[in-house]
């Protein structure tokens, strides 16, 4: 598997709503071919047998691609499809219990929305950190308060470990991103639920591609 920095340039965080058509599967599929780098099973609704069986029918999606799968606060979830890792909250298993259950090899990261927290997070522990919100987001409606691109720079400097910045981001938002020094962007709604995700998620690449000429 490529470094973790890499596989978190364009991360894709699913909502089971968002996809309804087509589906979480084949969003994944068609977002993946576009340029997905990594995919976090989000579904605050599904049960944990539920999460268990859109893992596995992920990997299958995923198989080859050298695109990690994580699932967002359901470690057993995690542990029972044997997916890459998992991603928790500040409210969810701590850090350390969450790693006892996962074990050393695999993903595990931390959402952190303060100084505080990023400065808390064990790098022996957590693999990477989610920092923001950036802005206001519809798909997570207990958000704090958004710190825009400043806000990120400060957390992101805060910290040795990977980062992911999350909260409202766009394709339009890839230089913001970048300049704050995090190693990539999480999305939801700027990929699922559009008409076509393979094109969604082409244009995060072609607006990397134009910033860099």
């Amino acid at each position: 598997m490529a470094a973790l920095k890499d596989r978190l340039c364009l991360y894709l965080v699913t909502d089971t709503q968002l996809c309804a058509k087509p589906g979480v599967v084949e969003t994944v599929r068609r977002a993946v071919a576009g340029g997905v780098t990594m995919v976090q099973l989000r579904d605050k609704t599904a049960t944990t047998a539920q999460r268990t069986e859109l893992a596995i029918a992920l990997k299958q999606v995923l198989d080859g691609s050298d695109v990690p799968l994580v699932i967002n606060d359901d470690v057993t979830a995690a542990v029972a499809a044997d997916v890459d890792g998992a991603h928790i909250g500040q409210g969810d298993l701590s850090p350390e219990q969450a790693r006892a259950l996962l074990g050393p090899g695999k993903i595990l990261g931390l959402s952190c929305e303060t100084p505080q927290t990023v400065q808390a997070a064990d790098p022996l522990i957590v693999d990477y950190l989610g920092l923001g919100p950036v802005f206001e987001t519809p798909t997570k409606t207990d958000h704090a308060q958004p710190i825009g691109f400043d806000g990120l720079a400060r957390l992101v400097a805060l910290s040795s470990l990977p980062s992911v910045a999350i909260g409202g981001l766009y394709s339009t938002h890839v230089s913001g991103v970048r300049l704050s020094g995090a190693d990539g962007m999480a999305v939801v709604s700027a990929i699922c639920g559009q008409p076509d995700p393979y094109a969604a998620a082409r244009a995060f690449d072609a607006a990397r591609t134009e910033r860099a000429t």
